[in-house]
């Protein structure tokens, strides 16, 4: 017989993540797991709750870390390292670290089960080191962060290889981060799709218009400049919504018809979605939960093909993909995009393997099965 939500909320469970300090997918991970578990407190090594009405009325934990800057946090994965390889969570009966850092590396005791839901192996050690290498960002700091990477990267790697030991059973967010799971950690793991608010959007009065959309945090791996670079050739009108620091260098290499948008409402993202004409994802992304509410939208989607898109991006039923992440290879992915059709309603329904109600499903299944 399987574990209902009733048997479930009888367990002390606790959640564990990296940090809290804005809204983005890996915080959605966090709030749908304390949807799961509502009376579990959730421990981080740093909570900024201004702006954040997400988790309002959430048993927060932290520790000695809160007391820095969460400005900081770039700075500080050996400070969260000590962090949570001390903080003990031995009287639960389930812990869930959901990470894509350091908080994998919480202790827990032989009677607790630990899962960690891994969002990747720390990018910082592994799979982008060099892209770190080449550019932090941290600005005017850069040379600085470059050599404490080069410095610690060596003994970081060794403890992040132990932390990832530390968790009985790991979870991944994609095909991608399970393969990425086993070539940095050597350890073997279960997909579970992130959680996607497929359900936010109206579908009604819908009229597209021949604009193309990127959203997302603007740094250099997301590699927005290539959109830009490709529009920009093209005559092609691109509206870029988000920020971060790479936001000066974007709009310097923009054209005319490159229209920048930041602190907008959820409501006038929602209109972009549901009038343009198609979403570029021109990053190697673990997972890319940006790219999947473009299609649950409606909006069909140009991606690179590698990475958390191989999952879901469907060649000429949602989306296609372009081979090479350079301006030439993603502008003939755009001039054979407008000139292919898509059915909407077959872009809305790939979406939905990814809903939250799935998740919940997916995750309490997981349990009972272990």
């Amino acid at each position: 017989m399987g574990i209902n939500l009733k048997e479930l909320n009888k367990l002390k469970v606790a959640i564990v993540c990296d940090w809290i300090t804005g809204i983005g997918g890996a915080e959605r991970v966090v709030f749908e797991l304390h949807n799961i578990f509502p009376e579990a407190p959730i421990y981080t090594s740093q909570y900024n709750p201004k702006d954040i009405s997400l988790f309002e009325n959430t048993i927060i934990k932290t520790g000695w870390m809160q007391k820095i800057p969460s400005s900081l946090k770039k700075f500080l994965p050996i400070l969260r390292a000590a962090y949570f390889s001390n903080l003990n969570l031995d009287d639960y009966d389930l812990v869930i670290s959901a990470s894509g850092a350091e908080a994998k590396g919480v202790k827990t005791g032989k009677n607790t089960i630990h899962i960690d839901y891994c969002h990747s192996p720390t990018h910082y050690y592994w799979s982008r080191y060099d892209d770190y290498m080449k550019n932090p960002g941290f600005g005017k700091l850069n040379p600085i962060a470059k050599i404490g990477l080069k410095l610690f990267v060596g003994p970081m790697r060794r403890w992040d290889k132990k932390a990832a030991l530390r968790p009985d059973y790991i979870i991944a967010n994609s095909s991608h981060t399970k393969n990425m799971i086993k070539k940095y950690y050597g350890r073997d793991s279960k997909v579970i799709y992130p959680p996607v608010d497929v359900d936010r959007f109206t579908g009604k009065n819908i009229k597209r218009n021949n604009e193309l959309l990127i959203i997302g945090r603007q740094t250099p791996y997301k590699k927005i400049d290539l959109a830009i670079m490709a529009c920009n050739e093209l005559g092609i009108k691109l509206n870029v919504i988000g920020d971060g620091p790479e936001n000066n260098n974007l709009k310097n290499i923009a054209g005319p018809k490159i229209k920048f948008y930041s602190g907008l409402s959820d409501k006038k993202i929602n209109e972009y979605f549901e009038t343009s004409k198609g979403f570029i994802f021109p990053g190697l992304d673990d997972f890319g939960i940006v790219a999947v509410e473009a299609l649950a939208s409606g909006m069909p989607v140009i991606a690179f093909k590698g990475g958390g898109a191989l999952d879901y991006i469907k060649p000429g039923v949602n989306g296609l993909f372009f081979d090479d992440q350079s301006v030439d290879s993603l502008k003939m992915a755009i001039m054979k995009f407008n000139k292919a059709t898509f059915k909407e309603i077959s872009v809305k329904e790939s979406a939905e393997e990814f809903s939250v109600d799935l998740f919940h499903s997916n995750i309490v299944t997981f349990i009972d099965n272990i």
